[in-house]
């Protein structure tokens, strides 16, 4: 084998180590693992970390690009149902199992939103996303408020009041954001 081939091959494992060490941690709960934390983790040195990562902002950026691949996976399924309501209680039910998904990277990214410029830009990008998949069903004559109306009560900070502040099942969850979505809707 060539041996440059070799040393990339390496760093290539490296890498994803790395980024495969910081994910497991917030996914356990860590919302902000230093780097030595993500080095031991991941069974590499810390120089190792800086030497793939200019720096953590960089590393939560690999973070989230591995986290966005499923989640596109998630959102771009077609619809079964064929009407705007029906699309829009399919939506209920993903968002649903996104949000659960991504809480503990979303949690993460909530306390580390003032020091990070890139996280901050995640979270308006991630909103513009879900705005925009919720615009893709919604007829226009339901008007610019009604949009809005729904737009919130189907967005990640309801979700989570939902679930962390008024602690309701998964289920409850649901019921309560379909409830609001029929007085919306009519």
């Amino acid at each position: 084998m060539n041996e440059p081939d070799g040393r990339r091959r390496r760093g290539q494992d490296n890498r994803a180590r790395i980024v495969e060490a910081m994910l497991e941690l917030v996914q356990a709960g860590d919302v902000a693992p230093v780097a030595e934390v993500v080095a031991a983790r991941a069974d590499v040195g810390l120089r190792t970390v800086f030497r793939h990562f200019k720096d953590m902002d960089s590393l939560y950026g690999e973070m989230s690009a591995a986290v966005d691949t499923e989640v596109r996976a998630l959102v771009e399924r077609p619809y079964t149902a064929d009407k705007w309501r029906g699309q829009l209680s399919e939506l209920v039910d993903r968002r649903a199992v996104l949000f659960e998904k991504i809480a503990p990277f979303r949690q993460a990214s909530e306390r580390l939103r003032g020091r990070s410029a890139f996280i901050a830009g995640e979270q308006v990008r991630m909103a513009m996303i879900l705005r925009d998949i919720l615009r893709q069903i919604i007829p226009m004559e339901m008007g610019t408020e009604n949009f809005e109306a729904l737009d919130l009560v189907l967005s990640y900070e309801a979700w989570a009041r939902l679930r962390r502040e008024q602690n309701l099942s998964v289920e409850e969850a649901k019921v309560v954001i379909r409830r609001v979505i029929l007085g919306i809707t009519g």
